[in-house]
């Protein structure tokens, strides 16, 4: 009806079923309509009528008009409505034609307006007007009581250079599990394609490394290395498998030099021509990935430092000495230049070969792309709008693992309008991984009264002791809220097997004590690094001993005063694409992998009697949700380690 409102003059008559005259309907119409049109009754939703244009008593029903019409078998037109003159077949034929004229142009004026609409939200999206993922989830509303707090945490690391490094969850991709599934298949049953070196890194490859490394580099040939050690090593079994090339570093040494360069006054690093990194052109064949990897290498001087001149990779390189690796001989030591160069070489090669046997490069590469956009490329923008949409409301907010690159987006974006960014004094530009504070612009309106006491809280620290603490790793401060409520925040990140986690809590507590501020209000949000149940609490420490620990402080947590060791908010297992294949998950045992990192690390500790934690919840999907048994990072969710906020309510 509303279709024809607008081609057509509209009426409205009275029209009857012809079986009761008490059921009648008003019915709008466009005149002329030539169709043949259903009523339905309202009350009992049953045809109870038709309109049509017949001959007079019943002749052929003309639904369209002629031009409309196919041809029947004879060639000739369906035959016209009969008791019609012919000269009014052709305006009747002329007004439906009209009609359905101005039918298709409605019909192509509504198809371009969609598509401005379109454009014009695509557009605005581009500009940051529309939410990125332009779904209709929003954040749940958190209540906070009066006096109270909503405190988050979160470690933001997670891959760092190599997006295939760890399992990942790509729903709706079967592709990249059928990728890595046969990637691992290569490497723990290669049976026939366990071929030899000289199979994939050629002879005339190697002809031309050693020819550059001695004419350009001056380094000694390696050729006895070559003929009698590795051109006929197994791929797999005697090499990519091969424990001394890990004890000796050969591999994993220039691989932590060459794999990802940082260069001066460029926004995105320098990667070398590897699978196991961000490097995005052509590694179809090994034709290509050779003339590539030879260039980066040997050809292109990058500036790397400020305080130093241009280099190549190859002159990036450091030696491997024995003093510090002593598997290595001193003989190797002596070419170990040289002879690292040509390990990864090989190491590279066995890669691009590997993921051209057991896939295609026109689809590992693509799926390669995507995991660096969103992982790699994309996981600054990605913490940022998690941290501003999701948890732009929180009064405090630790983070760990940050880099410098990021605390300077975050101090000049939409965090650093709702949030003071405080960054440690001791930032450690190279590391790059430093914890800092974000404090709520709405709950501490004035910070000129705020002390940094990191310096203080290290100084803590036992005589004698040697604590794993890099620079970078703890910030701590005192601070008045807008209320004049005085406050002792940190935030720290933890050493990989926890052992530092309770001597900086001690040193916290100490220095409260000892400065006469043991009365002022702690929140303190880090990643402890603690473990369910490990197999030796001497080197790697327990959850359940932490909180036995916090607690004799006059602690609580967000988790209260036992933490549940299964408590899990990180799930991270190693895939078999990345050089240490001793410490590689299959991917049917993710969840039970000795290495996988599935274990209780992220905690918020607080006054016990002054606040009790009305709710908590950990997120790994950046929409306050947590899938267990979910490995991550995912191509939405940055980072390895899970969100942690807690609403805390005042004891009184």
């Amino acid at each position: 009806t509303a279709r024809r409102r607008v081609v057509g003059k509209s009426s409205s008559r009275r029209i009857s079923d012809g079986h009761n005259d008490n059921s009648k309907i008003r019915m709008s119409f466009v005149e002329p309509d030539y169709t043949k049109v259903d009523v339905e009754d309202p009350d009992t939703s049953s045809v109870i009528g038709s309109l049509s244009i017949t001959s007079g008593g019943g002749g052929v029903e003309e639904d369209f008009p002629s031009s409309f019409h196919s041809s029947n078998d004879d060639g000739k037109r369906k035959k016209r409505v009969e008791g019609i003159p012919r000269g009014l077949h052709s305006i009747i034929d002329s007004k439906i034609y009209g009609a359905q004229k101005r039918r298709l142009y409605l019909v192509f004026v509504v198809l371009f307006m969609a598509m401005f609409v379109i454009a014009t939200l695509h557009s605005f999206a581009r500009r940051g007007h529309v939410q990125h993922n332009m779904s209709s989830w929003s954040p749940v509303a958190v209540n906070v009581p009066e006096g109270g707090l909503q405190v988050t945490t979160w470690n933001i690391a997670a891959v760092n250079n190599n997006p295939f490094e760890y399992w990942i969850t790509m729903p709706g991709t079967p592709e990249y599990a059928s990728l890595m599934s046969s990637v691992e298949e290569f490497l723990e049953h290669p049976d026939g394609r366990d071929i030899t070196v000289r199979d994939i890194f050629k002879e005339h490859m190697f002809d031309e490394l050693d020819s550059i490394m001695i004419r350009q580099q001056g380094w000694p040939s390696i050729r006895s290395y070559w003929d009698d050690e590795y051109k006929d090593l197994k791929i797999v079994s005697e090499f990519m498998k091969n424990p001394t090339l890990g004890s000796k570093r050969l591999v994993s040494m220039p691989d932590r030099v060459t794999n990802t360069i940082n260069v001066v006054d460029a926004d995105e690093p320098v990667c070398r021509p590897t699978v196991i990194n961000m490097y995005e052109g052509d590694l179809g064949t090994m034709e290509k990935w050779w003339k590539q990897w030879g260039e980066f290498m040997f050809v292109k001087k990058l500036n790397f430092s400020s305080d130093e001149g241009a280099k190549t990779p190859s002159e990036m390189l450091l030696p491997i000495m024995q003093s510090k690796y002593p598997d290595i001989t001193e003989e190797e030591e002596a070419v170990s230049l040289p002879l690292q160069t040509m390990t990864l070489a090989i190491f590279d090669a066995i890669l691009v070969h590997m993921m051209n046997t057991v896939s295609s490069s026109d689809v590992w590469q693509p799926i390669k792309s995507t995991m660096v956009n969103a992982l790699n490329r994309n996981k600054v923008p990605q913490t940022l709008s998690i941290l501003d949409e999701v948890y732009g409301n929180s009064d405090i907010i630790t983070l760990q693992e940050v880099s410098s690159s990021f605390t300077h987006l975050a101090e000049n974006g939409p965090i650093g309008e709702k949030f003071h960014v405080i960054r440690p004094k001791g930032m450690d530009p190279s590391r790059d991984q430093n914890s800092i504070i974000l404090l709520n612009r709405r709950t501490f309106t004035d910070l000129n009264a705020m002390i940094e006491i990191t310096d203080d809280v290290q100084a803590a620290f036992p005589a004698g002791s040697k604590v794993p603490v890099a620079s970078g790793d703890i910030i701590a401060i005192r601070v008045l809220d807008r209320n004049n409520v005085n406050y002792v925040i940190a935030s720290f990140h933890g050493d990989t097997n926890g052992l530092a986690t309770i001597p900086v809590l001690n040193a916290i507590v100490h220095y409260m004590e000892s400065s006469g501020v043991s009365d002022y209000r702690l929140i303190f949000g880090l990643d402890a690094n603690t473990y369910d149940h490990p197999s030796n609490p001497a080197k790697k420490q327990d959850v359940t001993a932490f909180g036995e620990q916090y607690v004799n402080h006059g602690l609580s947590s967000c988790w209260g005063d036992v933490p549940q060791p299964t408590n899990y908010t990180t799930f991270n297992a190693r895939t078999y694409l990345q050089p240490q294949l001793n410490k590689a998950c299959r991917s049917t045992e993710k969840n039970t992998c000795a290495n996988a990192d599935i274990n209780p690390k992220d905690f918020i500790l607080f006054n016990k009697q002054v606040y009790e934690p009305l709710s908590t919840w950990k997120d790994n999907t950046g929409k306050q949700q947590y899938i267990e048994d979910m490995a991550f990072p995912t191509l939405d969710f940055p980072s390895d380690h899970g969100v942690l906020s807690t609403i805390l309510k005042p004891m009184s």
